[in-house]
């Protein structure tokens, strides 16, 4: 059995261990005070959220199921933190209000992990407690029971012909027919598949029935089937009926994750070898393709050398502490370093930051993956470094996430930005590691080595290993299977004989502290000798027809893409000649570079601030800013005014609406022509800004990252006025306010500003922005957008005319042609609980779907509505 060698132990404080207990009871007071019965706490607004009462939020509230998710989630937490008498009451309240039955349609992979392994671990703890003869004397197993019934209510998804599961399950319907709304699915993610194992095998080994650890099987037996034979890695979505690979991208973090953990839990928890092996093999990959110490970098499952992308999600903190487990603590110490300083820069880990340490994404939901991994080096080295990290990490949850009502999820890590969500993992595992981190032997009820943690943090007792267990729920093994004890690392070292001088895990960490604090972008360096192409990257014009030739002479092609884009693709086998290859070829690694110095100039999110009647301030609209124009970080008031819309729409000619443009902010469609031309036109107008419209139907800040819009190529010093971005969402909620109300008057600034006396106060509004970049190869592709990607880091192996890899675009934004926004990428960063709906969606060419989604829209914009209105009574 794996086990974790503590080196030593450092006297530990009092104080941050009671902090701990503090906090946790600041979280679960308010929500059990603001929010039970309902699954969530929403800490802005001090009320529960509740599926269908607020605003959907997408795949994301796929996690609730009107189930009172957050006490579930917390039953086991309860125990560790010595609160016996509150996890007594709580299971007399899961007992007797929580329902199971409900007609709504859940994540399987959320359900399982969070509720169905709540239960689990609420239920091993009431067993403890109840064996200690002191308290839970009355408990007849009835968590196991409903534990049991939610167990057979996910079953369902597991009717494939593959065995992987569908994502989406009915709780009271299943999967078929209509009433099920869901089971029209095909893809599900390699976690969301991955990761029932530790749960099903618990439920059948608790119960006797083998019927769930044989379907949890047979879904790992399937994906370690489906992996790449020749780098032995899985990619990141497969569809679930044929299993084919949806996405190709293998890593560590966001719909994987928890599929490798689960595989290495699995043999701890049930013995079974061929988990290890299974585990091993896999590991060894991943150290060969996807380990660059400190980094974790994703690359595609059939050309592992070739890099997916150059930037990491926060999901990956947590492979640090797995590497304890298995026993590999060098790159565990050099990891966890690296995310040490990208928090400590940023004080918390975004949701994705880039290879030099600057934020992709920029939320942060409260992830406990960081505090995971820092508890188990801790328990592995005795290092006291690790407390100062979590020092660190209770330090920044107190000072920028405590909120009144509870702790607030940070929408924007630069701005210091909330959102209105506490998730349920922040009490299911932040507090459990932070305790465990700064808590003594004899501070803890029971000894928890006794039992592994699951992904959610849940406790399942190792005893489970020798429970009566049918043999038909034996993994199948092939000729090919036969155990090979070369892959087995059977036991842990001892740390002491890996660090025998104190000093090697500080000489580890300081060159990567040194490159994080350092973090300067890297460019691509020019061969010597090299001649300078004879078309420069920056000045290149896209309706220039004379340009355009010389891209074809040199194998360069220009694609307009269907959803707006314009896309830069080479392939220098057409080119005319050898030179004129190596020609294409630097041209565009000019053009990653231009992109890359573009990022230097880059400006933050801006903000649409309605501010008359019924909005007064409440409503804040992340926008993007343009790098021409009136500079609102500069101005102290913002610019002011009521909105009207251009004419003409595209503002690519004289308005002829002047008269009430004059004095006004002008509303214009995104297209036809350059930014800066839309500008001018208004401002000869008279108008005091522009906003400019995103014309791709149903995009949105909530999904897509901003961009700022660049000039033209000219001097835009004429320009005087701020111009910004809404994307379509954002957009039509203006439009339809001025079709509501006529008359409505916004604020345009750098951040969102205080209410009127009177009013209360308004928090920031701000979303996260950038692209991501890959390398390039003998056939090249560069996306064109006149916005400016924010995190756009080129590789440096890329553009050997040698090479026969096909690269993955490129989002560059060269500053002569409008294109529409990229999408954004579905592998994004996306949270937990978000990852068993990571699939590529597609349009459907619905002709009644863009009216559809404003009426939708217009919906749920009445919603907010009427709920400002009734903080407003609220107020008074």
């Amino acid at each position: 059995m794996l086990h974790i060698v503590t080196t030593g132990v450092c006297p530990l404080s009092l104080h941050q261990r009671n902090q701990v207990v503090e906090m946790f009871d600041h979280a679960y007071q308010n929500y059990m005070d603001h929010a039970y019965p309902a699954d969530e706490l929403m800490p802005l607004t001090c009320r529960g959220r509740v599926r269908g009462l607020e605003p959907s939020r997408g795949d994301i509230d796929d996690a609730l199921g009107k189930f009172s998710l957050t006490l579930i989630d917390t039953l086991d937490t309860l125990v560790l933190l010595n609160k016996t008498t509150e996890f007594e009451a709580a299971v007399r309240r899961v007992l007797s209000d929580v329902r199971l039955d409900n007609d709504i349609v859940v994540s399987v992979f959320e359900t399982n992990i969070r509720v169905l392994g709540g239960l689990l671990g609420g239920h091993s703890m009431a067993v403890m407690l109840k064996d200690g003869g002191q308290h839970m004397q009355w408990y007849q197993d009835e968590l196991l029971h409903m534990a049991k019934d939610l167990g057979v209510r996910l079953l369902p998804a597991f009717n494939t012909s593959s065995g992987l599961p569908y994502p989406r399950v009915n709780l009271k319907y299943g999967v078929r027919g209509p009433e099920t709304r869901t089971g029209t699915e095909t893809d599900t993610c390699t976690a969301c598949a991955g990761t029932i194992i530790l749960e099903f095998a618990a439920l059948s080994r608790f119960t006797g029935d083998p019927v769930f650890e044989a379907h949890a099987r047979r879904a790992l037996d399937f994906l370690w089937e489906k992996r790449q034979r020749n780098s032995n890695l899985v990619g990141t979505t497969i569809n679930i009926h044929s299993g084919e690979w949806v996405r190709r991208d293998s890593g560590v973090g966001a719909g994987i994750d928890s599929y490798y953990e689960y595989l290495l839990k699995a043999y701890i928890l049930l013995g079974d070898d061929l988990f290890l092996q299974r585990f091993n093999i896999h590991y060894a990959s991943i150290m060969k393709y996807i380990s660059q110490p400190p980094l974790l970098l994703d690359v595609h499952i059939h050309k592992p050398l070739l890099p997916a992308r150059t930037w990491m999600d926060s999901l990956l903190a947590f492979f640090p502490g797995l590497q304890v487990l298995k026993g590999d603590i060098r790159p565990a110490i050099e990891t966890h370093e690296m995310l040490y300083q990208v928090t400590k820069k940023h004080n918390f880990l975004p949701e994705a930051f880039t290879t030099d340490f600057r934020v992709h994404w920029a939320q942060h939901p409260l992830r406990p993956e960081f505090a995971e991994s820092t508890y188990f080096l801790y328990k592995a080295t005795g290092d006291p470094y690790y407390l100062e990290a979590g020092r660190t990490i209770l330090d920044n949850l107190n000072r920028f996430a405590r909120v009144p009502c509870g702790f607030a999820a940070m929408k924007d890590v630069r701005t210091g930005s909330h959102e209105d969500r506490m998730d349920s993992f922040f009490l299911a595992e932040m507090f459990k590691y932070l305790f465990l981190l700064f808590a003594e032997a004899e501070d803890l009820p029971f000894d928890v080595e006794d039992y592994v943690f699951t992904t959610e943090a849940h406790l399942l007792p190792l005893s489970l290993s020798a429970a009566p267990h049918s043999s038909s729920v034996s993994s199948n093994r092939t000729s090919k299977e036969e155990l090979d004890d070369s892959n087995f690392d059977w036991t842990c070292p001892n740390t002491r004989l890996l660090f025998p001088d104190p000093a090697f895990p500080r000489n580890l960490r300081e060159p990567i502290r040194s490159a994080v604090d350092k973090s300067c972008p890297r460019f691509f360096t020019r061969e010597p000798g090299m001649g300078r192409p004879p078309l420069r990257a920056q000045d290149f014009m896209a309706n220039n027809p004379e340009h355009l030739e010389l891209l074809r002479r040199m194998g360069v092609s220009l694609i307009h893409l269907k959803d707006g884009r314009v896309q830069l693709v080479q392939h220098a086998t057409q080119a005319v000649s050898a030179v004129a290859a190596e020609d294409g070829v630097r041209f565009m690694q000019e053009m990653m570079e231009l992109s890359s110095q573009q990022q230097k100039e880059q400006l933050p999110p801006r903000a649409i601030q309605i501010v008359s009647h019924p909005f007064f301030g409440r409503v804040v609209l992340t926008a993007g800013p343009a790098q021409f124009g009136t500079d609102l970080s500069k101005s102290s008031t913002g610019v002011r005014g009521f909105v009207t819309v251009a004419e003409p729409y595209s503002g690519c000619s004289e308005i002829t609406n002047a008269e009430y443009v004059q004095g006004h902010i002008a509303l214009l469609q995104r297209g036809q022509c350059m930014f800066a031309e839309k500008a001018r036109h208004i401002q000869k107008a008279g108008a005091i800004g522009g906003i400019v419209i995103d014309d791709n139907d149903g995009s949105s800040s909530d999904t897509a990252p901003l961009f700022q819009m660049a000039g033209d190529g000219r001097n835009t010093d004429d320009i005087t006025l701020p111009l910004l971005f809404l994307f379509h969402k954002e957009g039509n909620i203006l439009l339809e306010a001025l079709k509501e109300y006529r008359e409505v008057e916004v604020l345009l600034s750098d951040k969102a500003r205080d209410r009127e006396a009177g009013e209360g106060c308004l928090t920031e509004a701000t979303t996260p922005t950038s692209f991501e970049p890959t390398s390039q190869s003998q056939i090249s592709t560069v996306e064109l957008d006149e916005s400016v990607s924010e995190e756009v880091t080129p590789s440096q192996d890329a553009a050997s005319p040698e090479d026969e890899e096909t690269s993955p675009a490129e989002e560059v934004s060269p500053p002569e042609e409008e294109a529409s926004p990229t999408e954004a990428e579905a592998d994004l960063a996306q949270p937990k609980e978000e990852r068993d709906s990571d699939r590529r969606e597609e349009s459907e060419g619905d002709t009644d779907s863009s009216s559809q989604s404003v009426d939708e829209l217009l919906a749920d914009w009445r919603e907010d509505l009427e709920a400002f209105q009734q903080m407003e009574k609220d107020e008074l």
